[in-house]
């Protein structure tokens, strides 16, 4: 049997076996390992993020089937978890030595309020007794000083910049540095060496937490910042209905390429409260962050209600996590206090340098 049966026919059949979470197969995302053809026996190692999900254990018995299919004999499918890379693999240090939890905020596209889920999830964090501090990467549409009511500037001392404080929370943005209301036009290089400086050439000083808010999509500051950064994980915010596949694959991809863990989904714009009556609207839908959160097996950190009073507070620099008594500042204070106990599980002496 072994000799009609190669393990290049188990590698071609298992390319056919697509990973639920970013679509791909299982061969080009380098996951199966050790393949052996014997006499009448097939056996190889397919690595998952989480082998106790249910999610996992479908794509291993998909994995199982189209092997028995070659009709090899008998398949052992061996599970591995996958293992973040060690802080041995790259020779480049920490450039956020003080931060003892770094988290990157992102999402599959635009216009689901990333910016404000990471300004509110940065002051819910400081309310909540923590050191904060809140890095504004989009540099195509940096929010952060208008989001925060930052007034005062940077400035240079011992030849580091100096970040504003606002909420007792230290920030630093692009918005800074560009002419106002002029567009960007910079290419991967440029990108790059900004995510460089904000990281090494700002006295963060010691933190809890460093709040990354990330441009949308997949592209080349994301790279530089998962290649430069040492990520505790990743946050992933979406409306109800843009956490369909085809939209959270892309970033969750991204991520699980660079083996940095995801630690959870939040679903921003949830549903809508009528002030005057009270009955609540799902306008976007409801519920398909948690939905995807669990097929993927990520944690869904909670939800936050499309409220105007949330827009307005944001446009006047005053964040709705600020006052926690309030429906909307007990939402991002329930979102806080989740990821703190996600990070927990990750957070290390010494943060992991991704490369």
């Amino acid at each position: 049997m072994s000799n009609r049966i190669h393990p290049q026919d188990v590698m071609k059949a298992l390319a056919n076996v697509k990973d639920v979470a970013s679509g791909h197969d299982l061969v080009s995302l380098g996951r199966v390992k050790g393949v052996e053809v014997g006499d009448k026996r097939v056996s190889f190692t397919l690595e998952v993020p989480n082998p106790s999900n249910p999610a996992a254990e479908q794509m291993v018995q998909a994995a199982r089937q189209a092997v028995e299919a070659l009709g090899g004999g008998q398949v052992e499918v061996h599970v591995t978890q996958m293992q973040a890379a060690p802080a041995a693999a790259s020779q480049q240090p920490s450039l956020t030595p003080g931060a003892k939890a770094t988290i990157a905020v992102a999402s599959g596209k635009g216009g689901v309020g990333k910016s404000t889920v990471a300004a509110n999830l940065a002051v819910a964090l400081r309310r909540l007794g923590f050191r904060v501090g809140l890095m504004d990467t989009d540099v195509y549409g940096p929010s952060v000083p208008m989001l925060l009511g930052g007034q005062s500037e940077p400035k240079v001392v011992e030849g580091k910049l100096e970040p504003p404080v606002e909420h007792g929370v230290k920030f630093i943005s692009m918005a800074f540095f560009l002419p106002k209301d002029e567009a960007v036009i910079w290419r991967g290089p440029m990108l790059h060496k900004t995510v460089q400086q904000f990281l090494g050439d700002v006295r963060w000083g010691d933190l809890d937490y460093l709040v990354i808010d990330l441009p949308p999509g997949t592209g080349d500051i994301q790279l530089s910042l998962c290649q430069t950064a040492s990520l505790t994980g990743a946050v992933i915010v979406s409306t109800p209905q843009d956490l369909a596949l085809s939209v959270a694959s892309k970033a969750i991809f991204m991520f699980e390429k660079l083996k940095v863990p995801v630690l959870g989904v939040i679903e921003n714009m949830s549903y809508y409260s009528c002030p005057k009556c009270g009955n609540r609207d799902d306008i976007f839908g409801h519920g398909g962050a948690r939905a995807a959160a669990e097929k993927f097996g990520f944690p869904f950190l909670g939800e936050i209600p499309l409220d105007p009073s949330i827009r307005s507070q944001s446009d006047s620099g005053q964040p709705a996590a600020l006052d926690e008594t309030t429906a909307n500042g007990k939402a991002f204070r329930e979102v806080a206090l989740a990821l703190d106990a996600r990070v927990d599980r990750f957070r290390v002496a010494e943060p992991i340098t991704i490369e």
